[in-house]
């Protein structure tokens, strides 16, 4: 049997007991594609199919995430596996790439997922948790590993509300870091490039009606105001913005209801093919997320973005402060 130590938050003895007796064996779960919430996890902790993956991020200037020490190992989540995503090479990016947090190859993806104890049977949900507000936004790295995750082939799911909500609700953290178990190879979806957009798809798309493009970074980025990724600042010519945060009404994916979602991306959910895109594809999966969860299947995430498409002059950008200044 295992035995956690339990940080002392309200509620916690009414799950002390089922820690203590393991993780129980031949439980069938339904898989969850988008969203649980945080009762739906309480009730599964012990399921042996059931990986917790916590993306929490707190990034250093040189794009080291320091979130393992200074958050999940002061408590996380029962059973929760830390998973960084958020360093420039993390566990789903590509250690080869000029760019951070680009694509991984297949042979990478399938042998960090089996570092994680997880395959075809394992239902994954992703968490975290924003450590300072608006530096650290825990809905795009849960957001971006979800993407990663589920155009591979893995059942995941995100935490409604993040860690932030579990403690809200007195739920128990602990501070021991889980054991992965033991499992058959991860064998990647063949198709697992279906939501990744190159900087040639979307040279493309600026002039085809069929494709909409969606810049997901602050309006004020958008506008040109302030620093852009690199020398250039403004947005990708025939874009239109929504920015990520108009999504969630909290820093850790704390969703808007679908109603609400269905209002901000009204038109857009109609064009047949969206590619979004932000500074370095993380904010992007957002957006691409939530499309994806309003029903839109044409969706692919800019891998490159304005880290790429920013520093080379020949592509075409607009920048509407450059005109509201030459025009007064």
């Amino acid at each position: 049997s295992r035995d956690y130590p339990i940080l002392m938050r309200e509620g916690w003895m009414s799950l002390i007991f089922g820690f203590r007796q393991g993780r129980m064996k031949g439980i069938s779960m339904s898989f969850e594609d988008h969203l649980v919430t945080t009762e739906w996890l309480a009730t599964r902790l012990n399921d042996d199919h059931l990986v917790i993956l916590d993306v929490t991020a707190r990034l250093t200037s040189d794009l080291t995430n320091t979130a393992k020490t200074t958050c999940y190992d002061e408590g996380h989540i029962p059973f929760a596996h830390f998973f960084d995503v958020s360093s420039a090479k993390g566990v789903i990016s590509d250690p080869d790439a000029v760019l951070p947090w680009t694509w991984p190859s297949p042979a990478q993806f399938e042998a960090t997922m089996s570092d994680f104890g997880i395959n075809g049977d394992t239902q994954v949900v992703i968490c975290a948790q924003s450590p300072r507000a608006g530096l650290d936004s825990g809905t795009m790295w849960c957001t971006r590993t979800w993407w990663t995750l589920h155009h591979f082939g893995v059942h995941c799911a995100i935490l409604d509300g993040g860690i932030e909500r579990w403690q809200e609700e007195g739920r128990s953290l602990v501070t021991v870091a889980a054991e992965p178990r033991s499992v058959s190879p991860f064998h990647a979806a063949p198709d697992y490039k279906r939501g990744f957009a190159d900087q040639s798809d979307v040279l493309s798309a600026i002039d085809d009606g069929a494709t909409c493009l969606v810049d997901s970074l602050p309006e004020s980025s958008f506008n040109g105001e302030g620093t852009g990724y690199g020398e250039r600042v403004g947005h990708i010519t025939s874009a239109v913005n929504v920015p990520f945060m108009r999504l969630v009404t909290g820093e850790t994916a704390a969703f808007r209801s679908t109603s609400e979602l269905q209002e901000t991306f009204a038109g857009i959910n109609d064009s047949p093919k969206v590619i979004s895109y932000c500074g370095g594809a993380i904010a992007a999966t957002v957006d691409a997320f939530v499309l994806h969860m309003l029903g839109h299947r044409q969706v692919s995430v800019y891998d490159g973005s304005l880290m790429e498409w920013g520093a080379n002059p020949e592509l075409p950008m607009t920048n509407p402060s450059a005109d509201q200044t030459s025009s007064s």
